[in-house]
C-alpha cells in the first residue's frame, strides 16, 4: 500500500485534509467516498526519509514530541501483547492518532511492512525520530520473538528519561523567570528612573562619587544605545555556538558542563543514570555488548565521557575488564565502578546496572531539589545587590550635599 495525503469536504462543507493509506489513487479516493468526504486534491506522500533525512516531524508546525513517540510505542505492544497481528496493530493506531505528522509516519511504517520489510527497517527510514537505542532494541525484539516485551520496556525507558530531563529542565525555570524579570525592573530602573533622579545632579558644580559617575554613565548609554543589548546577545549566542561546533571548542564546553558548580554534578549524574538505564535495557533485550557501548557513546553528548566509553571498548577488545578504563576516570565515581565490576564478576551486570541507575536517578532527584533551594536565594542576593549599588550611587551625591550644608 501507499500513503497518500488529501484535502477534501466534510458532509458540512468544512475543509478538511489527512493522510490515506489504500493501494492506489483510485482506492484512496473510493475509501474517502465511503466515508462521506468529498475529495479535492491528493497527492502520493513523497515525505519518506531517504538517505537519513529529516521529515515532517521535524517541521516547524507539525513538531512530533518525544513524550507522543513513548505513548505510541506502549499502545503498540498493548495491543501486539493482546495477540494482535503488527499491521492491524498499526492500523489502529493510525486512526487513533491525532497528530498528522505522526500519523502520516506510523502510515509510513505500516506501508514499509507491508512490503515484506522488518518493523526495525521500516523504523530506520525515521532516523530524527527514532533514536539508535529504540531501533537496536526493536531490532533485539524481533530477533528473540519477544517484540512486545522490547517495546514495553522501550516506553517505561523513554518516559523515565524524560521525566528525568523534565525535572531537571522545572529546576531552572523559575530563577530564570526570576532573572528575566530582574533584568528588566533593573533596565527600567536605570533607564527612565535613574536619569531623573541625577538630574539635579548634573547642575552641582562639584565631583561625584565614582559609583555615582559609572551609574549615570551606564544609564546614558542605556538610553541610547539599548538596541546594541539585545544585538550583543543575538552575536554572542552564534559565536559561542560557533564555537561550540569546533572540536576544541566541544571538549571545552563539555568539560565546563561537567565542572561548574552546583550544576556540574546534577549533569554528571544524569549522564550516569542514562549510561546504567540504557545499557542495562539493551543487554537486557539481547543486544550484544559491544553494540551496547558503541550505542551509549553516541548518546551521553559529551566527549569527555565519550573518550572513556571508548577505552573501555578498547579493554573489552582486548579481552580484560571495562571497569579498568572507568576506574581512571574522574567522571566515574568508585561506587559506579564497583557495582559494574560486580556485575560482571557475578555475570548479572544488567540487573546491577539497573540498580545503578535507580540510584543515581534518585540522587538526580535530590541534586535538582538542593540546586533549587541554592539558585532561588542567589538570585534573590543578586537582585539585591544591584539595586542596592543603583540606591548607593543615588544616595551618596546626597549624604555629602547635607554634609557641606551642616
Amino acid at each position: 500500500m501507499s500513503v497518500f495525503e488529501y484535502r477534501a469536504l466534510d458532509a458540512k462543507g468544512k475543509k478538511i485534509k489527512g493522510i490515506i493509506d489504500a493501494n492506489s489513487e483510485p482506492h484512496a479516493r473510493t475509501k474517502l467516498r465511503s466515508q462521506g468526504k468529498y475529495l479535492v486534491s491528493i497527492n502520493l506522500s513523497t515525505s519518506k526519509h531517504n538517505n537519513g533525512s529529516r521529515g515532517p516531524e521535524f517541521s516547524l508546525f507539525q513538531r512530533i514530541k518525544q513524550g507522543e513517540v513513548s505513548n505510541l510505542t506502549r499502545q503498540l505492544a498493548t495491543l501486539m501483547g493482546a495477540g494482535i497481528p503488527l499491521i492491524q496493530a498499526l492500523e489502529s493506531l493510525i486512526e487513533q492518532t491525532r497528530n498528522p505528522a505522526l500519523k502520516k509516519v506510523i502510515a509510513q511504517v505500516k506501508d514499509s511492512v507491508n512490503e515484506g520489510n522488518t518493523l526495525t527497517s521500516a523504523l530506520g527510514e525515521h532516523p530524527g525520530l527514532f533514536s539508535n537505542i529504540f531501533i537496536n532494541m526493536v531490532r533485539a525484539g524481533e530477533a528473540s520473538g519477544s517484540l512486545d516485551i522490547v517495546l514495553e520496556r522501550l516506553a517505561e525507558f523513554t518516559e523515565s528519561q524524560e521525566a528525568l530531563k523534565g525535572k531537571f529542565q522545572a529546576a531552572l525555570v523559575y530563577p530564570a523567570f526570576m532573572a528575566f524579570i530582574g533584568t528588566a525592573i533593573l533596565l527600567v530602573l536605570i533607564t527612565y528612573i535613574v536619569p531623573n533622579i541625577t538630574q539635579v545632579f548634573d547642575e552641582m558644580d562639584k565631583v561625584l562619587p565614582l559609583p555615582t559617575i559609572f551609574l549615570i554613565a551606564l544609564s546614558d548609554f542605556l538610553k541610547s544605545y539599548w538596541w546594541l543589548l539585545p544585538i550583543g546577545f543575538v552575536v554572542l549566542l552564534f559565536a559561542v555556538r560557533l564555537f561550540i561546533r569546533q572540536d576544541f571548542g566541544r571538549k571545552v564546553w563539555d568539560l565546563i558542563k561537567l565542572k561548574t558548580p552546583v550544576t556540574g554534578t546534577v549533569v554528571q549524574k544524569i549522564i550516569l543514570a542514562r549510561i546504567a538505564s540504557t545499557l542495562g535495557s539493551l543487554l537486557d533485550n539481547g543486544v550484544g555488548l559491544m553494540a551496547s557501548m558503541q550505542i551509549i557513546q553516541t548518546l551521553v553528548n559529551n566527549v569527555h565521557i565519550a573518550q572513556v566509553i571508548e577505552e573501555a571498548m578498547q579493554q573489552i577488545e582486548k579481552g580484560q575488564s571495562m571497569t579498568v578504563s572507568l576506574n581512571n576516570s574522574p567522571w566515574f565515581p568508585p561506587m559506579f565502578v564497583q557495582m559494574v565490576a560486580v556485575g560482571e564478576q557475578s555475570g548479572n551486570l544488567e540487573s546491577m546496572l539497573k540498580k545503578i541507575a535507580k540510584s543515581y536517578e534518585r540522587d538526580v532527584e535530590t541534586a535538582i531539589m538542593a540546586m533549587t533551594s541554592l539558585l532561588e536565594p542567589a538570585m534573590i542576593a543578586l537582585m539585591g545587590l544591584a539595586v542596592g549599588f543603583v540606591v548607593l550611587s543615588i544616595l551618596l551625591p546626597i549624604f555629602e550635599m547635607n554634609q557641606m550644608i551642616g
